[in-house]
């Protein structure tokens, strides 16, 4: 179950970043401020959960990479960030390191 929370806790860390970047770019700047605040909230509600059973290393490395990797991809899609071989390389390379320490997880 921790795992799922650890997912969930990935989740919200995609959702704030979007939150700020939505407020820079829509009129709703409050309410996207305020989705940021909530998602940054219960991803570290969901991270503190995760924590119970994985260790504090690997469940912050995964969680701040799902994050990360999820920013980097809604970037891409929805605020046209640019996407070249270098940057699409790099995120692999995150998402290896995640599976790697899923895997390794004992």
């Amino acid at each position: 179950m921790d795992w799922l929370f650890l997912l969930f806790a990935g989740m919200f860390e995609i959702g704030w970043p979007i939150g700020l970047k939505l407020s820079q770019t829509t009129e709703n700047k409050f309410f996207w401020l305020a989705v940021s605040v909530l998602s940054l909230s219960a991803s570290g509600v969901f991270l503190w959960m995760a924590q119970k059973t994985i260790p504090m290393g690997t469940a912050y490395a995964i969680w701040t990479g799902i994050g990360a990797v999820g920013a980097f991809v809604a970037g891409i899609l929805y605020f046209h960030d640019s996407m070249n071989f270098w940057r699409i390389l790099s995120a692999f390379f995150i998402v290896a390191g995640i599976v790697g320490l899923k895997l390794s997880h004992s």
